[in-house]
This record gives structure tokens, sequence and C-alpha cells, in this order.
């Protein structure tokens, strides 16, 4: 079954029109509210340069799963 998803109040305007794969390969400040300097900290603290680098990095990971299991949003 085909799953849509409004995704322009999460990512910046220039990425809107962008496929799921695209946005995984961008940077991570095509996210809306992630401002380049966020970008740079990112990249220097983990080494997360891309929306995907964040999605799977272990400990932003595992801290989204622990909010999930407290059912906070």
């Amino acid at each position: 079954m085909p799953v849509t998803a409004d995704l322009n109040t999460l990512v910046d305007k220039a990425y809107q029109d962008k496929t799921l794969t695209e946005l995984v390969d961008a940077p991570v400040a095509a996210l809306a509210g992630v401002s380049a300097g966020d970008a740079k900290l990112l990249k220097e603290a983990f080494n997360i340069v891309t929306v995907g680098d964040l999605g799977r990095n272990p400990y932003f990971r595992t801290a989204s799963a622990l909010v999930a299991l407290t059912g906070d949003k």
C-alpha cells in the first residue's frame, strides 16, 4: 500500500520537492530549523553531515527510542 506524507514543514523550501532518498542524502541543514552553524557543530561532534547520518547515529537513535518508550512526544 503506498504511503504519502507532507514533509514541507520538516525540510527547508529548497528540499521540498526532493524524494525520500534525496532527503536522506541531503545535508543535515536541509531539515527545518537546523542552521549551517548547527550542521557544523554536528559534523565536529558526531561526524554527521547528511540527514541519513543523523538518522543512523546510535546516540540519536538511542535517545529517540528512550523518548518513544516514555510515550513522550
